[in-house]
């Protein structure tokens, strides 16, 4: 006997076909849910002993959620993988029961564990500098360093994922002071571009030896799209040399665009817009992060914080 019921695989499958079309979620995204719900759905049937299907999802009990959940911790997961696949799973119940008309009540109410959420990680200014200049000498090809500049100056200039970098085409070109960017679930949203972004995107363009009109804008060596992949081994090596943090991702400079802005005295809302954020809750991490530097100043310059008492 299969663990899990044809009939209930077939219902993850239309919960997922429904999440990429009505949501616009990501394959990465979709990747999780199907890890996530069908790792459950194997712990249902393994934990009741038979197949798991429609009925055996309506009887479960908040003892059995809990049970899931411990058997995870025993896997060594951490607080923070656990809320998350959690939060899969809770997501799936929701639609299946709108759908098949039952209260998932156990399901719904099962306590996530609690977890300190992670700040997000900027660079200071000079290292996020330091940092972009530096790119240029990880190549020997001249218009791949260029390449490599143009991109992690979008990143940091405008505020870019990576994967909305790389999805801009040479139809974007020359790039004007604002682009249109499509962003996570489909979002659409107006970002400007910096001066120092569009000098930078020229400049690749003028050293680029693939000249299509049309394509993508940003080539690998051979010519096709380039990788998310080299973005983050260029940066890994710079950053490397430069002796940064481990934390100086291609999404670090993402962090690092927002943190600088509202240290600049950007608006909140006005940098949850650049970001493309749906909640202003998830904007409002980068004020924690300002605040943390500036109890870090504090600390280092105050005559009466506690390190400079004598």
């Amino acid at each position: 006997m299969k663990p899990v019921s044809p009939a209930l695989t077939d219902m993850v499958q239309t919960w997922l076909e429904t999440q990429r079309a009505l949501k616009g979620t990501s394959n990465n995204t979709l990747t999780a849910y199907t890890h996530d719900v069908m790792s459950f759905l194997g712990f249902v049937a393994q934990h009741t002993g038979g197949e798991a299907g429609l009925s055996a999802l309506k009887a479960l009990t908040i003892t059995d959620m809990r049970s899931w959940m411990a058997s995870l911790r025993r896997e060594d997961l951490t607080s923070r993988s656990i809320a998350r696949k959690l939060s899969s799973v809770k997501s799936f119940f929701r639609w299946l029961g709108e759908r098949e008309g039952f209260e998932a009540t156990a399901v719904l109410n099962a306590r996530a564990p609690k977890f300190q959420a992670k700040l997000p990680r900027p660079l200071p200014v000079e290292a996020t500098r330091d940092l972009i200049s530096a790119l240029e000498v990880q190549s020997t090809e001249p218009w791949v360093g260029a390449r490599d500049i143009a991109v992690v100056t979008l990143l940091y200039g405008c505020g870019l994922r990576i994967s909305e970098a790389l999805s801009l085409t040479m139809a974007d070109t020359p790039l004007p002071q604002v682009i249109r960017i499509t962003g996570k679930g489909g979002k659409e949203r107006i970002v400007p571009v910096i001066d120092a972004a569009r000098k930078a995107v020229a400049a690749y363009l003028k050293l680029c030896p693939f000249r299509e009109d049309t394509g993508p804008l940003f080539r690998g060596v051979r010519g096709g799209a380039l990788s998310p992949r080299l973005i983050q081994k260029v940066m890994q090596s710079t950053r490397m040399q430069l002796g940064l943090p481990a934390s100086a991702t291609p999404h670090a400079m993402r962090h690092s665009f927002a943190t600088h802005l509202l240290a600049a005295g950007g608006d909140l809302r006005a940098i949850q817009e650049l970001l493309g954020h749906a909640s202003l809750s998830t904007t409002q991490a980068y004020t924690a992060v300002d605040a943390r530097h500036l109890l870090d100043v504090y600390e280092k310059t105050h005559p009466k914080s506690a390190s400079n008492r004598s």
